[in-house]
């Protein structure tokens, strides 16, 4: 089984290079489902041919569908919208209002990310393929299942245990509706789908994450930035894809000047995401939509490669023993030494990157050491673990 996220900043093609993709691996002989996690889908669109939220056949073994993200919502966050709906109304909130507070935003993308875990456990594809939003977006996504663990194994016991000690005492003394033992079942039946969820993207023995950027200095550089947060919550990346390169047979001088550039920015590319292998695709001489045209682009961009293959080896999270020593790596390409910061709390270790910080659960085998040092170096942060004295 294998998950393939396309991500990058919006406009640079990842639509267009999944879709290509799917249809490429489909007709190696794969059994394949792309599926679009972008609320401004497009995906429909880059196959010329409607999608709805159920898989359909856009080719000989390549399904393909747009998430209604909503419908997922109201499914898996009917019994807590009740309770909260509940909860305004005591308040005195209008109806319309209530229904608006209900909805916390974003959080439908979040229940269509859960599409995934299905997708995965039904046994009907060889290789899923998804549209991602965004980088943003994405990284906002991806980081939601690391952070709500944290809430989900420290306070939500706690919040359901004291539920139900103070919830008959509240009900005597006033109308406030108590959450039930249902409203806490529907979240922790959510947090189970978003955590196996979690537990599949961040394999990354099932699970690569490619890059697509154009050859431009604001979108190679934004590239660089979610290379190093992916990383940081423990998703492999293991390519980069180079959309619309201006190809060799273009020889008009009005372009002399922006093939430079072009240059110069493929060869940082190839240089600055070293060791990953990069892939590129000449600029399109029509839109490329509909099959003929994305198993065109897909040609042009795989050659004789296998997308579906593991196209770097590794873990984004190592822990290796030094001496008597045990030393914990994780990978942060591009992350320079003033930009992270670490910090133990208990069982935890914190660390920091710009406006993110990941909460590291340590293995049981670091918990009774104590951080004898933490160095960044080349692109890597090491975290060494010595005996307490």
């Amino acid at each position: 089984m294998r998950v393939l996220l396309f991500t990058g900043k919006g406009g640079v093609g990842k639509t267009t290079s999944a879709a290509a993709t799917a249809l490429h691996l489909a007709d190696a002989g794969l059994r394949v489902v792309v599926t679009s996690a972008d609320p401004a889908h497009s995906l429909a669109d880059s196959f010329d041919t409607p999608l709805g939220p159920e898989p359909v056949e856009v080719a000989p073994r390549c399904e393909a569908q747009q998430i209604d993200a909503r419908e997922r919502f109201e499914e898996s966050w009917a019994e807590i919208r009740g309770w909260l709906l509940e909860v305004f109304d005591w308040a005195g909130v209008e109806a319309v209002e209530a229904e608006e507070l209900a909805v916390i935003p974003g959080l439908d993308e979040l229940f269509a990310l859960t599409e995934l875990e299905s997708l995965c456990a039904s046994g009907r594809y060889d290789v899923v393929v998804v549209d991602c939003a965004p980088t943003a977006e994405t990284i906002r996504l991806l980081s939601l299942p690391d952070v709500l663990s944290w809430y989900m194994d420290r306070l939500f016991p706690v919040s359901r245990r004291m539920n139900r000690m103070v919830g008959p005492v509240l009900s005597r003394l006033t109308k406030l509706p108590v959450a039930d033992d249902t409203v806490f079942s529907a979240g922790q039946r959510f947090y189970d789908r978003l955590d196996a969820v979690h537990r599949i993207l961040a394999d990354p023995s099932v699970t690569s994450a490619r890059l697509v950027v154009n050859p431009e200095r604001m979108v190679v550089a934004e590239a660089r930035r979610t290379y190093t947060q992916l990383s940081l919550f423990g998703y492999q990346v293991d390519a980069v894809i180079v959309n619309r390169v201006l190809p060799d047979a273009v020889e008009d001088p009005w372009f002399d000047n922006w093939r430079a550039t072009q240059k110069e920015h493929l060869t940082a590319i190839d240089d600055g995401f070293a060791p990953l292998p990069v892939f590129q695709a000449e600029l399109a001489t029509a839109e490329v939509v509909g099959p003929p045209a994305l198993r065109a682009l897909a040609a042009d961009l795989w050659g004789a490669h296998d997308p579906s293959d593991h196209l770097v080896h590794g873990r984004p999270l190592r822990v290796d023993r030094d001496g008597d020593r045990f030393v914990l790596t994780l990978e942060l390409p591009f992350a320079g030494r003033d930009e992270v910061d670490v910090a133990r709390s208990g069982d935890e270790l914190i660390i920091t990157l710009g406006a993110h910080r990941r909460s590291l659960v340590l293995p049981e085998s670091l918990r009774r050491r104590e951080v004898a040092s933490a160095t960044m170096d080349a692109g890597a942060l090491r975290v060494a673990f010595a005996e307490r004295p």
